[in-house]
């Protein structure tokens, strides 16, 4: 199939890699060309534009950072223009349930499909092929995207257009609250003079056992921050969930602590750490190194 990738950042570029692996053929666009050069090397058309990427393409999948950015390369960039009818825009950037809607909406008027598609799983499942990958939008659009979506990835479909992104939310929902608990948890044992190495892995295998523990936890004990999904990537989420919820008339009390906890790490000076970087900030909270 012929699949343009728009978007060749810390998830994008893996993401590409592993579909020219797949036999694809695969045209990327980042707005940052030096971002999407080492792709060449592996069977990639690197494109100055993402017009050029995306006009001769079955499929285009868009890994960008936020709504509006979507919306810019979508509508003001061109690639709708230059979409052929028929093409299937896979968004797989994570972006706010009413922006899919309106999107799917649009491109709909112009004879082009839209399946929202987000994914879960970080660089490690970028890389491996492993994502948990949300859909929303129709049956038959989701089954002629299985084969773009199988060297990514386990997709699945949940519902109507801007269901994948509510799904989307809710895992990041959980991915924010649940870092919050392990970071506490862990800072609390440290502040009573247990070791947080020795504590994860006593912990390991109970109740308390979670990927988030295994992951996030370990950078934790580590201290490697450095970004996997970055802390403003992760309060955009939570943001972008509360919105969703006070729209929906919907209390969500937990994230919205957590929304609080991730913005004051933002704001103090931590925008560039892994989301895990949660723990920093509270260990300032803490007076803790």
């Amino acid at each position: 199939m012929n699949i343009a990738v728009l978007g060749t950042g810390l998830m994008g570029y893996p993401m590409a890699r592993r579909l020219c692996e797949a036999g694809h053929t695969v045209q990327v666009w980042n707005r940052t060309r030096a971002k999407a050069e080492g792709l060449a090397a592996f069977g990639a058309t690197v494109h100055d534009t993402p017009t050029a990427a995306a006009q001769n393409s079955e499929f285009v999948i868009t890994m960008l950072e936020h709504g509006p950015v979507v919306e810019e390369v979508l509508f003001v960039l061109g690639v709708a223009g230059a979409m052929k009818p028929g093409t299937v825009l896979i968004d797989m950037s994570s972006i706010k349930p009413a922006e899919a809607r309106a999107h799917a909406e649009r491109l709909g008027g112009m004879g082009i499909t839209h399946l929202d598609a987000p994914v879960s799983g970080g660089t490690l499942g970028a890389e491996a092929g492993t994502l948990a990958i949300m859909a929303g939008g129709k049956l038959s659009s989701f089954e002629r995207a299985k084969p773009v979506f199988a060297p990514l990835g386990r997709a699945t479909l949940v519902g109507p257009s801007g269901s994948g992104q509510l799904a989307k939310l809710a895992n990041q929902m959980i991915v924010g609250i649940t870092i919050g608990a392990v970071a506490e948890a862990l800072l609390l044992c440290q502040k009573g003079g247990a070791d947080p190495a020795k504590v994860k892995e006593a912990i390991s295998g109970g109740f308390a056992d979670s990927r988030i523990l295994q992951v996030h936890g370990q950078r934790m004990v580590e201290r490697n921050f450095a970004p996997g999904g970055r802390m403003t990537v992760q309060l955009k989420d939570m943001r972008n969930a509360l919105e969703t919820a006070t729209g929906l008339g919907y209390n969500a009390p937990i994230t919205d602590l957590l929304e609080q906890l991730y913005a004051e790490g933002v704001a103090h000076g931590l925008s560039d750490l892994d989301q895990s970087g949660l723990f920093v900030e509270l260990a300032r909270r803490n007076g803790m190194k």
